[in-house]
């Protein structure tokens, strides 16, 4: 700890500041479970007043319907339109390889037949009908037999090419009431066992899914809102557009400060209510020290040294992340100070 306090860094624009598309991840960010994330609501609204505001989800198991319903009664003011789901994607890529009118084996619910159908192709769940293609998505009562199913429509036949086979995302689990449940990643993973290759993916962190987004909202200058590196920053990163990490969700300070470089954040905050506040700058001081605010850490080889932790844990964390990140350095070679990585928001 500093014997003096030194000079705050400045401030930059609040991360809304400029940006003509916000895209939100759901849950962990709007919700948790049924109920609103304590502030979302009213930050999202606020934004939505001076920018457009859209949804972008990786379960495919409601509608985009639905999902507007769900933040309608959350006290958002959301329409199907706002809404980009992992089955719109994943047709999107479908329209690509097939054309409308064919059949298409669909494994998963409402969320994905709605969009295949919407589409103009025939959905079937019998291998035995010679599907054009394979659309696989997560739907809670999806179970052996249709894995089973779906891996014998895409089955190799002599002399003739292999079947397209899309999958709406990557997910290796989902959040439900009572913990962490196999996701749509785990029951493709199933598939691909039996049939030696793996599908075209759509979702999160696939890009697919945000050029559906741009394509629908008019405008590639957008902030993805997201709280799971894996998916929400990283698909950002690879859309090319900046993100903003929000702690109400599944990543805590110990993934940020050990984010590969494909998933690391441009804005870090507690909660949406930051969205408006200006940001505060990260300045790198001349002995190499990342400072934020007040927060000031240093790498010194392959340790982590807190100079000085300010007066704000978040500005540390900040500080912690940026310094780490610059290094170029493995986490797992590097000693980093409990206090860099403490979790003062679960």
């Amino acid at each position: 700890m500093a014997l003096f306090r030194s000079r705050s860094t400045p401030f930059g624009p609040a991360p809304v500041a400029g940006r003509e598309l916000l895209l939100a991840d759901l849950d962990g960010v709007v919700y948790k479970g049924d109920g609103a994330i304590p502030g979302a609501v009213e930050s999202l609204n606020r934004a939505a007043e001076q920018t457009r505001l859209g949804y972008l989800t990786n379960n495919a198991a409601r509608t985009d319907a639905t999902v507007a319903e769900h933040l309608s009664s959350l006290g958002l003011t959301a329409t199907a339109r706002d809404v980009v789901t992992s089955p719109q994607a994943a047709v999107a890529l479908l329209a690509d390889i097939v054309a409308p009118g064919a059949t298409v084996f669909v494994v998963g619910g409402e969320g994905l037949t709605v969009e295949v159908e919407r589409a103009g192709y025939v959905v079937t769940r019998n291998a035995d009908d010679r599907p054009a293609a394979v659309v696989q998505g997560f739907a809670p009562h999806v179970g052996w037999e249709h894995l089973a199913e779906a891996a014998f429509a895409l089955a190799e036949r002599p002399g003739e090419p292999e079947v397209p086979w899309v999958a709406t995302n990557t997910d290796w689990t989902i959040p439900v009431a009572r913990g962490l449940a196999p996701g749509n990643g785990t029951l493709v993973s199933a598939v691909h066992t039996a049939v030696a290759r793996l599908p075209v993916f759509a979702g999160k962190p696939e890009v697919p899914i945000y050029e559906t987004a741009f394509e629908r909202f008019g405008t590639r200058n957008a902030l993805m809102i997201g709280d799971r590196l894996d998916t929400d920053i990283q698909g950002a990163v690879a859309a090319g557009i900046p993100s903003l990490h929000v702690l109400t969700g599944v990543d805590r300070p110990k993934q940020l400060i050990a984010a590969a470089k494909n998933m690391r954040p441009d804005f870090i905050v507690a909660s949406l209510d930051e969205l408006h506040e200006p940001y505060p700058q990260t300045v790198v001081l001349k002995d190499g020290t990342h400072q934020v605010g007040r927060a000031k850490v240093r790498m010194d080889g392959h340790v982590a040294t807190v100079v000085d932790e300010g007066d704000d844990h978040l500005n540390l964390v900040r500080a912690g992340c940026a310094a780490v990140w610059a290094s170029g350095l493995a986490i797992y070679g590097l000693v980093v100070p409990e206090v860099l990585y403490r979790d003062d928001w679960s």
